[in-house]
Formats: C-alpha cells, structure tokens, sequence
C-alpha cells in the first residue's frame, strides 16, 4: 500500500466495456489509501455496479459520427466538457487523470493536458480505440490489455507497458479454483451470453446447433442463455422442440456463479469477457461481432484461439452445422476441454488492476510534495515515486 494519499481521476465512455476496468482499478486505488473520482457521460453515472464510494461527474462529451455536419456541436461539446475538467481538476487537484476510451474520455483528457496534469490511457481492445488514438502521442503512458495491439503507432512503444485487462474482483476470485469436474457420462454445461444487449444471431443458432451434436454429447447438455427479451419466447420454444433443457433470461445478476460452473462458453469477444474468461479459464467458441469498430473483436479473440483455449467463428460462418462440428471437437473427449480451459486460463493476467495501479501511482507528486504531504525522509520518498519507461522525468 502507498504512504502518499492521492488524488486520481479515472475517465471512461458509459458502456461496461469502458466502465468495468475503471471500476476494478478504482477499488484497487481506494484500497491503496487514495480518492477517486469518475468523470462519464449519463448511462455511466447510472451503470448498475459502479461502486458506492466512487462519485461520477458528467460531462458532455461529443460523438464524432460520419457525418461532418455533426462535428462543429461535437467540437462544442468537448470544449464545454474540457472547461468543466478544468474547473474540476482546481478543487480535486488530481495526481494523474486515466482514460479508458470512449468519447467521455476526451474532454478529460485534453483538460489534464492543459493543466499539466500526467495522463494514462488504457486501451481494452487489441485494437487501439479512435479516442485513444487520437489521444496517444500527447499521454505519459500507455496501458493495454494485450502485448500486440493494432494501430499503435511503433513511435509510442517506449510508453506503452502491457498490464492487461482488469476484471471484477467477484470473477478474478475464481481463478484459483478447478475447472468444473467433466466426466465421460457428466453433464456439459453450457454458457452463452451476447454481451449487454444479447445478440441476436446466437439466439438463432446456437439451439439449432447444440441439437445436431451426437446424442451421447446432446443427452447430457445444460444450457444457460442470455437474450434479447423480444427473443426469449421463440428460443424457449427452439429449445423445447430439441429436448435440450434451458435456463434463459434476458440479464442474469450471478453472472459469475455461472461462469464458475460452465465447461463451455459461446459469445461475443468482447474485451471484458475475454478477460473474464482468462481470467477463471474457460474454452470457448467466440464469435466476434461483425460491426465492431476496426474489427476490434476479431483481434481480441487473436491470442486466445493461437492459445489453444478458444475457436473463433466469423458470424457469417457461424451456422449450426459449423457450431456443432466445433463443439464436437471440444467437447467429444473431456480431456480436450480441460486442455483448452488450462490454455484459457493461461492467457489471463490476474494482476492487471494491481499492475495498472502501479503504473498510475508512479505519476504525480514530486518527492518534495510527498514529505509536505505525508512526512518523512525526503530521500526514502524519492526512492518510492518511481517514473515509468516513457514518461516525462
């Protein structure tokens, strides 16, 4: 735990993606004895699961779309939310502020780069975000979640330190327990969810799918499913034709008890579930959604599949027949499954919040403020106020 309390503001986009790395980096700072604050735009002041202690700031923040008429009430709209950073940055008087992508990022970002103040972008995706990259070359440093990310320019390499993606702490709790036991007559348990919003094309053939499995493999499944609730109906039915028992619901609060006891996973490749699914270690069958900016879910499924703990599916591919061909290929024998689990669970980075933090931590506060603020020995201050590869000394 640091000596030297400090203030620190963590800037995200309101989507989970954005907002749950913030999250687990700020219980890992308030831990370490420091204040946080969270600027966002609406739907992240009003995320289910943002933590009591954290207080949000809303900002406006435009949206860049296609078209140019936009961009003149965006550019407005960004300079308000800078003003306002500032405005916040003189009473919070922040160590180091941390975006993590998303439009709500900028206006804070450019604040803390008229201020003075050090700058940390993290970037979940293996595909450097348009915020971030617009915000790359004038940050202290530059976090990501996986060791090759494209779009990043090689001239950034000296800031960019490889921390990885951080998880809820109810998750990175699982990782030390086994893989579910999976027995040539056991049940398979089977997971599938499509993010936030559910998706529609699993929902279409993952039923069909799982009932072309060979009997020996389809008498023994066990389906949890997320979907939309305009689909619930229609794949409840799917599933009862099948003879394939189901539990659906449209958003499930134990999230992580199921992924404790899943053997299988089938989704979105989303960076939160990459990192929760290395994180505790299941196979999985990704199939990345297609519209996802720069192709952003195809490389994040890259390391897991070269691992061995996953296969990707694009969704144009993605059919029954080919769902069932690759489930039978992980599943048929349980050895291969708890391979891939094991493969799974290398690819994870449990120390992601704690390494981010050390990151965060290592800006701010020359030594002689710290023994204003806390006491001490200049000298041993010094020593413990260190500046990342790449930051300005």
């Amino acid at each position: 735990m640091s000596s030297v309390s400090r203030h620190f503001v963590l800037a995200a986009g309101g989507t989970g993606g954005h907002l749950t790395p913030a999250f687990a980096l700020a219980q890992e700072l308030v831990q370490r004895g420091h204040h946080v604050a969270l600027i966002t735009d609406e739907r992240g002041a009003a995320i289910p699961g943002k933590p009591d202690f954290l207080p949000a700031h809303v900002l406006p923040a435009g949206r860049f779309g296609r078209n140019p008429l936009g961009w003149f009430k965006a550019i407005m709209a960004v300079l308000e939310g800078r003003r306002m950073a500032r405005r916040l940055y003189e009473s919070f008087d922040p160590a180091a502020v941390i975006g993590f992508g998303g439009y709500p990022a900028l206006p804070a970002l450019l604040a803390a780069r008229a201020e003075g103040v050090p700058s940390v972008i993290h970037e979940q995706n293996a595909v450097l975000g348009r915020v971030n990259r617009l915000l790359a070359r004038g940050v202290s440093a530059i976090a990501t979640a996986y060791e090759r990310v494209d779009r990043l320019k090689p001239a950034f390499s000296g800031k960019v330190h490889a921390v990885g993606n951080p998880v809820r702490a109810e998750v990175l709790a699982l990782r030390d327990a086994p893989f579910p036991p999976f027995t040539e007559d056991g049940l398979l348990r089977v997971l599938v969810t499509g993010g936030s919003q559910g998706a529609r094309v699993l929902s279409q053939v993952v039923p069909d799918g799982l009932s072309m499995l060979q009997p020996a493999l389809r008498s023994r499944l066990q389906v949890t499913q997320q979907c939309r609730a305009e689909d619930l109906e229609a794949v409840r039915e799917r599933y009862a034709s099948h003879g394939i028992p189901a539990e659906l619901g449209t958003y499930f609060e134990d999230m992580q008890a199921r992924l404790a006891d899943a053997h299988l996973f089938i989704g979105r490749a989303g960076a939160s579930t990459i990192a929760e699914l290395t994180a505790v270690g299941r196979p999985a069958i990704l199939v990345p959604l297609p519209i996802a900016t720069d192709d952003h879910q195809a490389a994040n499924a890259r390391e897991m599949v070269k691992a061995g703990g996953a296969r990707s599916i694009r969704q144009e591919r993605f059919t029954a027949k080919e769902l069932a061909k690759q489930i039978q290929a992980m599943a048929q024998h349980p050895e291969t499954l708890a391979t891939a689990a094991h493969a799974a669970w290398n690819c994870g980075r449990p120390n992601a919040a704690s390494d981010l933090a050390d990151l965060v931590e290592s800006f701010g506060g020359t030594p002689i403020q710290d023994v204003i603020r806390v006491g001490g020995d200049a000298k041993e201050t010094a020593d413990r106020v260190s500046v990342p590869r790449g930051a300005p000394a």
